[in-house]
């Protein structure tokens, strides 16, 4: 594999370019300066990951990346953050970019583990079975454009006020409908009614909102009666509030945003609920594999697609530590009322805080009624 750091070699410690040094002759560590010398680099010569300082001279990481998508999309984007500052969240810029997200200072298992797990992924959604199985679909549902949209609007620029936001909304009057009816359930509604949609960006938070947005586009996709659908939908919102309180804030919104996304894949035709039994010799490919598949095609970011991919087995995703992945499976499985694997949380050191969360389901599932 062939790595190329961004930065200079102060962000990676002796001790971890020994460590990859000391793997052979398949791993090799290439180091440049700045954005435009990693440019050049990736342009030239084939880069199976590049690592990105927290600060370059000349670019912001999240343009960097950016253009390495763009220029070699297969290479794993990884971008190195201050470990110091955990509270302190990602841009939404750099979401839209890296593939992974790793603290200084970086130790040589973090890096492997990462390197891995998203090999492992790409190989999953680069299965020819998957993709002959997805094939077979005469019509993919279409990408959440209006959910892209904000997206994109918040990478080109953080700053983007509410009546900004709220005029992208407004553009689609069924979305917008649907995104007020949501902003006064209880789930998002402290008692007040919101009767605007500036109104709403405003109170619920842009990363509240983006989830309300996608939650109105991809549960209104065909495949599934509408009892089923407004079933699916109202598990999934409180998936996806339980999510984000079992992270720690730098977290929080990937995860919300990957359980609102879990079990998209159920509304494809053809594919298998993974959580029911199946016969050895189904064909059928799993709806989380089918639902990360999707994802990919769409252009979500990483931490999504590898927390939907792995959903029902966390261990997959070779990162020791409690994060998307895992809180995905946690509140996925408490919202409908599946086994938590109690072994993977024994594992990464949170089995004691289960019933804590179990209980947290239950508050949600008793405002969801209410609602």
């Amino acid at each position: 594999m062939r790595i190329l750091l961004v930065g200079g070699e102060a962000e990676l410690s002796a001790e971890l370019l020994e460590y990859i040094g000391d793997l052979g002759d398949e791993w090799e560590v290439q180091s440049v300066p700045d954005g435009s010398a990693a440019i050049v680099a990736v342009a030239s010569a084939t880069i199976d990951a590049i690592i990105v300082a927290p600060l370059l001279p000349d670019l912001a990481p999240a343009t960097l990346l950016g253009q390495i998508r763009t220029l070699r999309p297969e290479t794993i984007r990884i971008a190195l953050i201050d470990g110091n500052n955990p509270q302190r969240a990602p841009s939404a810029r750099i979401i839209g970019v890296a593939h992974r997200f790793l603290p200084l200072p970086l130790s040589p298992e973090v890096l492997l583990e990462a390197l891995t797990s998203l090999e492992e992924l790409r190989e999953l959604l680069d299965s020819p079975h998957l993709r002959q199985a997805i094939g077979r679909i005469e019509k993919l549902p279409s990408p959440p454009h209006l959910y892209l949209s904000l997206m994109h609007a918040l990478e080109e620029d953080e700053e983007s006020n509410a009546a900004e936001i709220a005029k992208l909304v407004a553009a689609d009057p069924a979305i917008a409908a649907k995104v007020l009816q949501l902003s006064n359930s209880a789930f998002f509604n402290n008692g007040r009614a919101i009767s605007d949609l500036r109104g709403a960006v405003t109170r619920l938070g842009l990363s509240t909102l983006r989830d309300l947005v996608l939650a109105s586009e991809v549960f209104a996709l065909p495949g599934v009666s509408g009892p089923e659908r407004n079933a699916l939908q109202t598990r999934a919102l409180m998936a996806s509030r339980l999510a984000a309180r079992l992270l720690p804030a730098s977290s929080a919104e990937l995860g919300a945003t990957a359980a609102l996304l879990a079990d998209i894949g159920l509304l494809l035709p053809g594919v298998r609920d993974e959580r029911q039994p199946a016969a050895e010799d189904d064909p059928r490919p799993g709806h989380a594999e089918a639902g990360a598949y999707l994802l990919g095609l769409w252009g979500l970011p990483m931490p999504i697609i590898e927390a939907v991919a792995f959903q029902l087995q966390p261990g997959r995703s070779n990162v020791r530590s409690f994060w998307v992945a895992g809180a995905v499976h946690v509140a996925t499985a408490l919202a409908a009322g599946h086994a938590v694997d109690e072994q993977y949380l024994a594992s990464v050191g949170m089995l004691p805080k289960l019933e804590q969360w179990r209980e947290q389901a239950e508050n949600l599932l008793e405002i969801s009624v209410e609602a």
